[in-house]
């Protein structure tokens, strides 16, 4: 069996995000733009030249989420194409699907948006990557299952169900503290959090809150790699229509200059597939 390298897709999405939050957050507390203590993700790669950082790696991370998503969804579709009594699945793996390239745009939309520029647009890009990533957790939670022991053991589905509890606790945690913490915060700037400015007990459970979501998420993409061994993709194909183009531009193909009798072979052809 031709080795596959399609399991480098999800385990370069778990090594990516936490070297950019970690970058991030070093160069941001080095240059005092945020504290050291409990930020938020956000907060650091809000300013320049942090901002600069997390916004490529994200909408690097958030592609290479998406492809990860799609082989997820194909591994599942090629396996139950074919059966009939599969229905639920297939459906199942439809919705996982739209869910999951949600979730991706949104972490896109968070990494263009900075928190300082378009406040609303940043916060609803935040909801669509934690609120639809936790919803995609449990719909593979569900699908892991039901591929069950096809795909994956039983108790791999047992991993990605936890992961999608701990998301989902996490994720309704931080909201809620989120909420009441800016409704109580009177400090000065909201990157620079101190105790003394009010709602700090709720800020601390918000932004951890938000540390053990995005974990989640990351360890999820981590129990992906075994099950991407397994699965081989071939390059797409390419059809070149030559009916409309003229003799004349193809001169200089390849080595040499082409031949009457090659042009007219490529002509007469309905399509040249590369």
């Amino acid at each position: 069996m031709e080795t596959s390298y399609l399991y480098l897709l999800p385990l370069s999405v778990f090594v990516l995000f936490p070297a950019t939050f970690i970058i991030t957050y070093v160069i941001s507390v080095l240059l005092n733009h945020t504290e050291p203590e409990f930020p938020y993700i956000s907060d650091t790669g809000t300013y320049s030249p942090e901002s600069c950082i997390f916004g490529q790696a994200l909408n690097i991370g958030a592609f290479a989420i998406l492809v990860t998503i799609y082989v997820r969804f194909r591994q599942i579709a090629e396996l139950y194409r074919n059966h009939s009594s599969s229905s639920s699945i297939i459906r199942l793996n439809r919705v996982s699907f739209g869910v999951g390239c949600l979730a991706a745009l949104g972490i896109s939309v968070v990494a263009n948006f900075q928190e300082t520029n378009v406040f609303f647009v940043h916060i609803a890009g935040a909801l669509m990557a934690f609120g639809l990533g936790t919803a995609y957790l449990w719909l593979q939670a569900m699908c892991s299952y039901q591929t069950h022991p096809l795909v994956n053991s039983l108790a791999m589905a047992h991993v990605r169900l936890v992961l999608a509890v701990v998301a989902s606790l996490f994720f309704v945690i931080g909201c809620v503290c989120a909420s009441i913490a800016h409704s109580q915060f009177h400090g000065d700037n909201p990157r620079k959090w101190y105790p003394d400015d009010g709602g700090w007990g709720f800020h601390v459970a918000s932004t951890v809150s938000e540390w053990v979501c995005a974990t989640a998420f990351n360890f999820f993409m981590l129990t992906l790699v075994e099950e991407f061994k397994s699965i081989s993709m071939d390059p797409p194909q390419v059809y070149v229509s030559v009916d409309t183009l003229a003799p004349t531009q193809y001169s200089g193909i390849g080595e040499g200059e082409q031949t009457s009798d090659d042009i007219q072979a490529i002509l007469s052809s309905q399509s040249y597939i590369t």
